[in-house]
């Protein structure tokens, strides 16, 4: 399982904040010889309470407990050097930095406390996130794929852009979507979609059919969720789904107003725009629901790109769009994680790092 970093903390404190304590007891060391050593009218030993201030803010409450102990300590030990230990004077010093240390190590211990339940409940929503997207498999049939998703949101990990990839008779059958919206809304419409398409796999339907199926899933959900009829007529999914199929080098699509996919083949990069798209999933619309299958080549060698919008539509500082067609063809070739990881790079370079939009990326090579 893997483990949050943040949960790799013991007691607040981690090795590489071992090294910073030396600086409190530095500031100990330093003002205890200088108070033992120059005359008693000289008083530096309030500077003792800045140890365990600087303490509380690299390591733990226990840390910093310590560190405000060993101070109240020297105090003591420079009234007895100064012969002044039960004065008015030394005692408030003393009441006064045990005081403060409580103060800082208790405000130290509610954050650490703090951190450690939102590590938890970020280990589980990546946790559900995992299973509602789960990493599309490297091989699948005769394809070999890998895949990107950027979230918007940088606390989570997906929002509502969507893949899957499951085997069918004789084929491989992947989506790629994207929900409109974002938020949690967003990414329980995604998990309905996915959670049609594979749980219909293993009744083998057509291409068209299965669009239906994810179709009215989203229509029957967005009639039990959507809270109000602005709502269920603004609600919709765009998606590609489409067949690989095994018996030879072609490939079923049926593109339901989602940006089409790219195909590089021979060095060359075409875009696989339909004759006749279907409108978006969920869109109450009987006249138009019919999914019709457009066919193309998919040839051992050829790479497929599929992507959500949150890509093509990604600014860079002047306002340009992100140009992937022209970023496919500069590409000197490899394998498809090799792709997958030049275009992150690039992409994020032209946005200067950050996404406004979900993103997903998948890549698909047809290999013997």
């Amino acid at each position: 399982m893997r483990v949050s970093p943040d949960l790799t903390r013991i007691g607040g404190e981690t090795r590489s904040s071992r090294a910073l304590f030396a600086i409190p007891l530095g500031i100990v060391l330093a003002v205890t010889l200088t108070d033992v050593y120059t005359p008693a009218i000289v008083h530096l030993s309030s500077f003792l309470i800045a140890a365990p201030a600087i303490t509380a803010s690299f390591a733990g409450a226990g840390g910093t407990a310590v560190i405000g102990a060993l101070a109240a300590g020297d105090e003591i030990v420079i009234g007895v050097f100064q012969g002044g230990l039960m004065t008015a004077d030394r005692e408030a010093q003393f009441v006064a930095l045990i005081v403060i240390s409580g103060l800082v190590t208790s405000f130290r211990y509610g954050a650490d406390r703090h951190r450690r339940r939102l590590s938890q409940v970020r280990s589980v929503a990546v946790a559900a996130q995992e299973v509602l997207l789960r990493p599309l498999p490297e091989r699948i049939g005769e394809l070999r794929i890998a895949s990107l998703y950027l979230a918007a949101d940088e606390e989570a990990q997906i929002g509502g852009d969507l893949y899957a990839a499951v085997r069918t008779e004789g084929a491989t059958r992947l989506v790629i979507g994207d929900v409109r919206g974002k938020g949690l809304a967003a990414i329980g419409d995604a998990s309905v979609l996915i959670g049609a398409f594979r749980g219909s796999a293993y009744r083998n339907l057509p291409l068209p059919d299965i669009v239906d199926h994810m179709d009215n899933a989203m229509c029957w959900n967005w009639h039990h969720t959507a809270a109000d009829e602005r709502n269920l007529l603004e609600s919709f999914v765009t998606a590609v789904v489409l067949d690989v199929y095994d018996d030879g080098p072609v490939a079923g699509m049926v593109n339901c107003g989602h940006p089409p996919p790219l195909l590089l083949h021979r060095g060359e990069v075409a875009l696989l725009d339909v004759r006749d798209p279907a409108v978006p999933l969920g869109l109450e619309v009987p006249a138009e629901r019919d999914h019709p299958v457009e066919m193309f080549r998919f040839e051992y060698g050829d790479v497929l790109v599929l992507h959500t919008d949150g890509v093509v539509e990604a600014r860079d500082g002047g306002g340009a769009f992100y140009p992937l067609p022209e970023r496919l063809a500069a590409w000197k070739g490899g394998s498809p994680q090799a792709l997958v990881d030049y275009l992150h790079a690039d992409l994020l370079r032209h946005t200067g790092g950050v996404v406004n939009d979900d993103a997903a990326i998948v890549v698909i090579a047809r290999c013997a």
